[in-house]
């Protein structure tokens, strides 16, 4: 079965009183706080303003078709396992989402590795921890690609990437954040401007910022 191909198929099949936009763009988004809060302990205000979100969101939405959220959420993660690219930038783009509804285009993934195959390796220091900051992260594909390259030289890129990716487009935060959770990749990913409001740790609002389970030292 065609991972992707099922995913944008149920994304359609349920869209009719939203758009596949909305649908996909509310599935991400109660797929990544999902991951988010479960992978807390803490249960402070963050916590709950994102509990709150993810109940809203998934109250617009009749039983079957949330459960229809999860099996594309199972279908997802058995993708990324076998197939370790930018599985919901993908989606996004074969879908027709890109070009018909925001004019919003995300890097094909073949030319964001080819360009993490330029240059990762040249960078990469066995003695240090391995630096990506991705000023407009989109769903995170150019991170990915710098992780495969790390794995094809027998790197593990659990161990010694520490990301920082920013966007401000929430869409593309929790594409980014849901994509780099399941690679157990260790990322803050953050909501802003990063021209006008860079990611600086201890300043940035908590708020806007989702730690992977790795960063926050959780196995998933």
């Amino acid at each position: 079965m065609d991972n992707q191909k099922e995913i944008i198929k149920i994304i359609n099949g349920i869209s009719g009183k939203y758009s596949p936009y909305e649908v996909f763009s509310d599935w991400v988004k109660c797929c990544a706080l999902a991951v988010s809060n479960t992978s807390t302990i803490i249960q402070d205000k963050v916590w709950e303003k994102r509990e709150n979100e993810y109940i809203a969101t998934m109250k617009k939405y009749e039983l079957e078709d949330r459960r229809k959220f999860t099996e594309m959420f199972y279908l997802l993660v058995e993708e990324m396992e076998s197939n370790m690219s930018d599985v919901l930038g993908n989606i996004y783009m074969q879908s027709g989402m890109g070009s018909k509804i925001t004019g919003q285009f995300f890097t094909p993934y073949h030319l964001s590795l080819l360009m993490a195959r330029m240059t990762t390796m040249q960078n990469y220091n066995e003695n240090e921890k391995f630096h990506v900051n991705e000023p407009t992260c989109g769903g995170g594909g150019s991170i990915i690609a710098v992780a495969q390259v790390l794995k094809e030289n027998n790197v593990n890129y659990q161990n010694v990437m520490e990301v920082v990716a920013q966007d401000l487009d929430w869409k593309c935060v929790y594409m980014c954040y849901l994509q780099l959770s399941l690679l157990g990749i260790s990322a803050a990913v953050v909501q802003g401007d990063t021209l006008q409001q860079p990611y600086v740790e201890g300043l940035t609002e908590t708020s806007h910022i989702l730690f992977t389970p790795k960063k926050k030292g959780v196995l998933m």
